[in-house]
């Protein structure tokens, strides 16, 4: 059986996009350039499943896109909760105030255009779930930044951890590519973090779950 083939099997028994978080999902792709750094179906309803079972009061996201996936994360917030999400690209701002407006959002889910490592230390308080999905270079600042953030027993995803399979030793490096470098070495440190469990999932290119140790 292909990769393909599996995947397909896969969506076929996970449970469908909402029709809003549908509709975004095919304009990102008909609109964006780099429409394969939404989330889709299947992580949005890992997400969606995730923030269900956190029911956290207090979520962050770091590299908001077009929001698919801050819409998945907070359908599980808690009653009273709030998601917090931060998106360098001000070009995007537009249409994610207008899809957080479509889902009901706003009072929620809050965007904060700027800088990742200045947004965050301005937002104060702990967190009970953090995505990282931006940069991957910076992959390691963002979870320093944030895991002192995080409650005891909190969780940080981060996203593409597989790097497009470049992480595995069987792919030829090129000098140049300081991307992979630094999502191999992320991916080895947090193996060898005391303060953290964690689990890959190899689920489309990579989620890292890391839970956060007493």
């Amino acid at each position: 059986m292909s990769d393909d083939e599996t995947q397909r099997y896969a969506d076929q028994h996970t449970s469908p996009e909402p029709p809003l978080l549908a509709q975004l999902n095919r304009e990102t792709h008909v609109q964006m350039l780099y429409a394969r750094m939404l989330s889709g179906h299947a992580q949005g309803r890992l997400l969606s499943m995730i923030s269900h079972m956190v029911r956290p009061r207090r979520v962050l996201e770091l590299g908001t896109f077009t929001g698919y996936a801050a819409l998945c994360l907070a359908e599980g917030l808690a009653p009273g909760g709030e998601l917090h999400t931060v998106e360098f690209n001000p070009e995007l701002e537009t249409r994610i105030r207008r899809y957080i407006a479509a889902a009901g959002l706003e009072e929620k889910l809050h965007l904060h255009i700027g800088a990742a490592a200045a947004v965050v230390p301005t937002l104060g308080g702990m967190w009970d779930l953090v995505f990282i999905d931006a940069d991957k270079i910076n992959n390691d600042t963002y979870y320093e930044l944030v895991l002192p953030q995080v409650r005891a027993g909190g969780f940080v995803l981060i996203d593409n951890v597989l790097w497009g399979g470049k992480v595995l030793s069987s792919h030829p490096l090129k000098p140049s590519d300081k991307d992979t470098r630094a999502v191999r070495a992320f991916n080895d440190k947090v193996q060898a973090d005391p303060r953290v469990e964690n689990v890959f999932l190899p689920l489309r290119d990579g989620l890292l779950l890391v839970r956060k140790l007493g």
